[in-house]
Order: C-alpha cells, then structure tokens, then sequence
C-alpha cells in the first residue's frame, strides 16, 4: 500500500535537520516512530507552539547521522528508549536486551537450556556446550594483552590494576568456561571445575590457594559464595530473569547509567592519543579489569549490544559494583574537565 503524502510537521523536521548538515526523509520519520524512536507526532512541538521541540529536532539529527554513516540504528535506539523511560520503552528495551542475551544460544539452534538434576539432562548440556563452542576462535591476546605487548615491545612497563588476574580475557578456556556456566553454571561443574579453568588461564597460583581457602571458609560458615551472581548460580536463566524481573525505571536507569559511563570511556581515550598518561592512569585503576576490558568498549553492531547488555545485568545485580561504576564515571569526568590531564591530580583507583 503506497504510503500517504508527508504532513506538515514531518517536512518541517526534516527542513530543521538539513539545517544542521543532517538528510532525514519522511518515511524514515514514520519508522523511527514506529520503533518507539520518536514521540507522537504531536508532541513535537512545544506546547501551545509551532516550534520544534529543540530535543526532538537533536534525536533526530543523531539518528540520521547514525544512518548515514552505514550502520543500523542498533544499541543507540535503546539509548532513546531508556531516556525517554515509559512503560512502552522499557517493553521495547527489556525485549532488545532479552533477545541479544539469547543471541548465542539462538545461533546454535538452543532454542531451551535443559534443566535438571537427571543424567540425560546433564549430558543434554554438555551437547549444548559444544555447540556454542563450535567455529568459535579464541585470540592469542585481547586488548590488555595487545597494549601491553606494545608497550614491552618500547621497554614500558604498564601498570596493572588491583583486579588484574587473568591475563586474557579472549583464551580459549575463557571461552570453554563461559559456554559451561551459561549452560549449566557452576553446578555442572564444582568449584574444582571452576578453579582448574582458573588454572588454564593463567592465574597466578598465590590468588588460586586464596581463592580456594575463602571457599573454604565460606562453606564452614554455610555460605556460597556464587550464589548472589546469577550467572554463576543459573547460567543464562539467571542472566535472563535479572531482565525479566527488573522494574522498568531501573532498567532503563542502569542502561543509562552504562551508555554514560562507555560514551565517557571513549572521550577519555580519545584524549589518551595524545596524553599517554591517560591510558596509564585508565590500565592502574581497578575499573579497567572489573568493566572495562570485558564490556567497557561499546562497538557499533551485535558486538556493541553483547557488551551493553553485560554491563546492565552487571548492574542490575550487583549493587557494589554499580556504585564503583559510578565513581568511575565521576573520576573519568574529573579527568577530560582538567586543564591540563596529564598534570592534573589524578583520582585514585
């Protein structure tokens, strides 16, 4: 069915955006709209007024840049979601997350993770288990490792956070152990399990015994230590109930909260070309293990959506972490305000 002629107000936000260098057209509006993208039209206008509202006219601009650059509207259409905090935008944006979560098991064809204590069950996830591993490649370094080798390469020492213990976060028993635990989680395999993964990666053997000795603790005190992370507890149900479960203003709240915090990141290592400092300060604080390096980098496409919804479960479920997200934020803003980074005081991590 051909499409009805532009109205008034769609030719008069698409001549505000041609002001700002921007090339938007009618029926990319009504879709936008479609999507939860954009407001009624109605409510473009500032009240008892003929004038565009100013915030309407910016999403715009941003969305048809997005476009123009060649790439799909993707994870920044859940940033207009999220901002725009409606019971409909939190449905959509709940969706968007739920269906990048299951993204891996869908294109192994795991349409259910089985569940159960049976032997059938158990070898039932093993299957699974292989099937998310095959085709996929570990790296021989991820970013850490790749800076860190440039750096050696020049005789620089770089320094390591407090949180820094494995080595590479792309190795192949990194991506044995996540396929493990997102099937089954850490019951199908026992703390052993878990710590023998730890051994394969690389982990100094000093924080290996530790590790083994607060479990210990923990057990004689009848305390699991996984319990409270669903992902370790659950796998990919427990990943998904947190979304599930979520009330709508936290979740758009924590993806506002984690667009913020990587659109920062970006602005800080934009600053670091030319600061090296930068990316020193970045690589000693604590952050840069605990998010940075496994989510903190937010990429156009699936990669990009993977690395969003991570942080947000992350957010969602543990309370800590989320504050220490939050400091992050404020130090890496104290940072790109100074006058001079690399002579400013730097926040401690």
């Amino acid at each position: 069915m051909a499409r009805t002629r532009p109205s008034a107000a769609e030719l008069a936000l698409v001549v505000e955006v041609e002001k700002q260098g921007g090339t938007v057209t009618p029926t990319q509006l009504e879709r936008w709209r479609q999507q939860g993208w954009l407001p009624r039209t109605q409510e473009w206008f500032n009240p008892d007024s003929s004038t565009l509202r100013p915030d309407v006219v910016l999403r715009v601009a941003k969305l048809a840049d997005y476009v123009r650059a060649g790439r799909g509207i993707g994870w920044v259409g859940w940033v207009f979601w999220a901002a725009d905090d409606t019971a409909d935008s939190a449905a959509r944006l709940r969706a968007a997350l739920l269906k990048t979560l299951r993204r891996p098991f869908t294109r192994a064809g795991i349409e259910q993770v089985p569940e159960g204590d049976s032997d059938a069950a158990f070898q039932a996830r093993q299957e699974a288990v292989a099937r998310l591993l095959k085709g996929r490649q570990s790296r021989r370094r991820d970013l850490d490792g790749t800076l860190r080798a440039a750096a050696a390469a020049a005789q620089v020492d770089l320094p390591r956070s407090p949180a820094h213990s494995i080595p590479n976060l792309r190795h192949r028993a990194m991506l044995e152990l996540g396929a493990q635990l997102g099937v089954g989680g850490v019951a199908d395999i026992g703390f052993e399990g878990l710590m023998e993964a730890v051994e394969r990666l690389g982990v100094d053997q000093t924080e290996i015994d530790q590790l083994r000795e607060t479990h210990r603790r923990a057990q004689l005190d009848g305390v699991d230590m996984l319990a409270d992370d669903p992902f370790f507890a659950e796998g990919l149900v427990g990943v998904l109930q947190a979304i599930e479960t979520a009330d709508d203003q936290l979740l758009c709240a924590a993806v506002r909260a984690c667009t913020v915090a990587s659109s920062t990141l970006w602005k800080v290592l934009k600053r670091a070309r030319h600061n090296p400092e930068l990316l020193l300060w970045l690589m000693s604080h604590v952050m840069w293990d605990q998010w940075v390096r496994h989510s903190g980098f937010v990429p156009a496409g699936v990669a990009g959506e993977a690395a969003l919804a991570l942080s947000t479960v992350h957010f969602l479920t543990d309370p800590d972490w989320a504050e220490d997200l939050d400091r992050f934020v404020q130090d890496m803003h104290t940072v790109l305000h100074a006058t001079h980074p690399s002579r400013a005081q730097r926040p401690s991590p």
